[in-house]
């Protein structure tokens, strides 16, 4: 009976961390698209270790935008290692007509692409990072 008792206590327990994560990352996906419609927003990359979720204005460009997403959290994380920063808040790579702006909310790695006029401080805002 004891042991019963047990297996009951942790699945009451498990329960409210599982509904929380899926809310939490429905409210994202939410802000991702309100992002996607902000002035010069390109599209986005959700990403964690069990999904991923891309919406880009261009899809034939989808394999260009992931190994930039993917590249520029590697490299952030080695020039932060080397350099001794600890983690980086966000990173924001800046191109001749283009940005991406990139930043892990929890265990979700988020990649938002826009043209360079764009706004990424109204991003970060929005996904609440700053």
């Amino acid at each position: 009976m004891t042991r019963k008792k047990n297996i009951q206590e942790i699945a009451t327990i498990t329960e409210p961390v599982t509904i929380e994560e899926t809310t939490s990352e429905n409210s994202l996906r939410r802000n991702l698209e309100e992002i996607k419609t902000y002035d010069g927003v390109i599209g986005y990359i959700l990403r964690n270790s069990t999904s991923a979720a891309i919406d880009l204005k261009d899809p034939t460009k989808i394999i260009d935008y992931a190994i930039l997403s993917s590249s520029a959290f590697d490299a952030s994380k080695e020039l932060s290692e080397l350099f001794e920063l600890g983690n980086a808040k966000n990173i924001l790579v800046e191109g001749k007509d283009a940005k991406a702006l990139s930043v892990v909310i929890g265990e979700n790695k988020i990649s938002v692409f826009m043209n360079k006029s764009a706004d990424h401080k109204k991003v970060l805002k929005r996904l609440n990072v700053f």
